[in-house]
């Protein structure tokens, strides 16, 4: 009795590993880009350029885009949900972020690591104000047969260099849901952020 139990133990415990590995395959190029748009203004998702992930897991570009807006499709390797858009001016800093924490920086060292390297001229960020939107929520949130994205928070932030209360005239702290706020104030990254409601969740199969 006690070997059939381990051998059962094996094969369930066999079963949770193939459906992790599973589970952190990515989507379907044609659903990456679906999502990876949804959380940027309509107009502009049609010629937005989307970054994804092939079947190994690497970063791709899975459509060139000709607007303003790079597009990142959700992480695979990511328990939650996660998409964003943001201003092509916005590419050198992000794209600076990412190596650095393929690199294993924590995010104190890379907000740091980032810092030095703007000031002294290294790596780029815009003078001029810049948008990001982004959807984040529960594994799941995305429904590839209907194409939609359900229990999310929005979060739209608008990032406006070295911004600080008195420049603005926005608080630095929260206020008021879906009300704007000025964060990393004095920072060149400081933004403005809109954090909107929770979209609907998505409904509950009964499984």
């Amino acid at each position: 009795m006690s070997n059939r139990r381990t051998v059962a133990a094996l094969a369930l415990s066999g079963m949770a590993v193939l459906a992790a590995l599973a589970g952190a395959q990515p989507a379907a190029p044609a659903d990456q880009i679906h999502a990876a748009v949804s959380p940027a203004p309509e107009a502009l998702r049609a010629t937005a350029t989307v970054l994804g992930y092939d079947p190994e897991g690497k970063m791709i570009e899975l459509r060139a885009g000709t607007g303003e807006l790079v597009c990142l499709a959700d992480d695979p390797a990511d328990e939650r949900f996660h998409v964003a858009c943001y201003h092509r001016s916005l590419a050198p800093f992000m794209t600076r972020g990412r190596e650095l924490r393929a690199e294993g920086l924590e995010r104190a060292d890379v907000v740091s690591t980032r810092g030095e390297e703007i000031a002294a001229g290294k790596l780029s960020f815009p003078s001029a104000p810049a948008t990001l939107y982004s959807l984040t929520g529960p594994a799941g949130s995305f429904d590839a047969e209907a194409q939609v994205v359900r229990g999310g928070n929005r979060v739209y932030s608008v990032y406006v260099s070295y911004a600080n209360a008195e420049t603005t005239g926005l608080p630095t702290q929260p206020i008021s849901e879906g009300g704007p706020w000025l964060m990393n104030a004095g920072e060149p990254w400081a933004h403005i952020m809109m954090v909107q409601p929770s979209d609907p969740p998505a409904a509950d199969s009964g499984d």
